[in-house]
């Protein structure tokens, strides 16, 4: 899949609304289901073995996107092949009094994947320039006023750049993953949680106050598609509305971003070679 067309080019001006919502016109929902997400994922799991073994590159995969976009699901199913012992997925919800007694960035400068693995970060750091701006938290919270100025985001849009290009140059790939819903499909999902019982139990009340401010998150998100995708960075804006489509492009940006690092298993030394040889001589001998 050209996965180019769904990314972000740093410094040029994009308009949310002119990204679709709905994706996968022409392709086969059975098929992509039952043989391309397959092939994808089996992909995918031979080479984090190999990134894995490899223990130099990491890749940390952000997700955002507004209440019931399938941030969740698409870990799910997405990651579902890959193994546990070489994959984090990290929750950022309200910070705790220990993390706001700190920068923003702090806590989630912990959370980076280790060499050889793949992070996933279920919301990130762009709660700091989303949730907050929406809300202006800044001026409740402990940031001295004095810091608080009028160009306070552009100041942490730059920060953000600089964070992760420090990553990048640390061997840390950064793909950022925007899951693109539209209005009416989050009002069906949202009722579809409260009216089907099996679903109750993800209702949180927050969401529909979340939802008034409807306007004003999809202009925060535009603003940060546009100061903070770069080329070592970039976003890519997933159409959500068909989470079968959804859920194909993401392993799709995911794989190619994997198959760039290119990750390799060790070459062995002659020593360790022949260490290999000796320990099948013996093992041999033994049976």
């Amino acid at each position: 899949m050209n996965i180019s067309t769904f990314r972000v080019a740093g410094g040029e001006k994009v308009a949310i609304g002119s990204f679709s919502t709905r994706g996968g016109d022409g392709l086969d929902k059975k098929e992509v289901k039952r043989k391309l997400m397959p092939e994808n994922i089996q992909r995918m799991a031979a080479l984090q073995e190999r990134l894995f073994a490899e223990n130099q590159h990491a890749l940390l995969i952000v997700l955002q996107a507004m209440d019931a976009a399938g941030k969740d699901g698409t870990i799910k199913h997405v990651m579902t092949g890959l193994n546990p012992q070489g994959t984090q997925v990290v929750s950022f919800k309200v910070p705790s009094s220990e993390e706001n007694d700190h920068d923003y960035l702090w806590r989630v400068a912990k959370a980076v994947p280790r060499r050889g693995e793949i992070g996933i970060f279920n919301r990130s750091h762009y709660e700091d320039v989303i949730v907050a701006r929406v809300h202006d938290l800044v001026r409740s919270s402990q940031i001295p006023q004095e810091l608080i100025t009028g160009d306070i985001w552009e100041k942490r849009y730059r920060q953000i750049r600089d964070f992760e290009r420090y990553l990048g140059e640390n061997g840390i790939t950064v793909v950022k993953i925007f899951l693109h819903l539209s209005k009416d499909e989050q009002r069906e999902r949202l009722l579809a949680r409260i009216l089907e019982e099996d679903k109750n139990w993800k209702f949180n009340p927050g969401d529909i106050q979340e939802r008034r401010h409807w306007d004003k998150y999809q202009a925060a998100y535009e603003h940060l598609l546009n100061n903070t995708s770069t080329p070592e960075a970039p976003w890519y804006v997933v159409p959500a509305d068909r989470k079968w489509f959804a859920r194909y492009l993401v392993s799709e940006i995911v794989l190619q971003a994997l198959e760039r690092l290119d990750p390799r298993f060790p070459e062995l030394s002659s020593e360790e070679h022949a260490m290999l040889a000796e320990g099948r001589k013996l093992l041999e001998e033994d049976a």
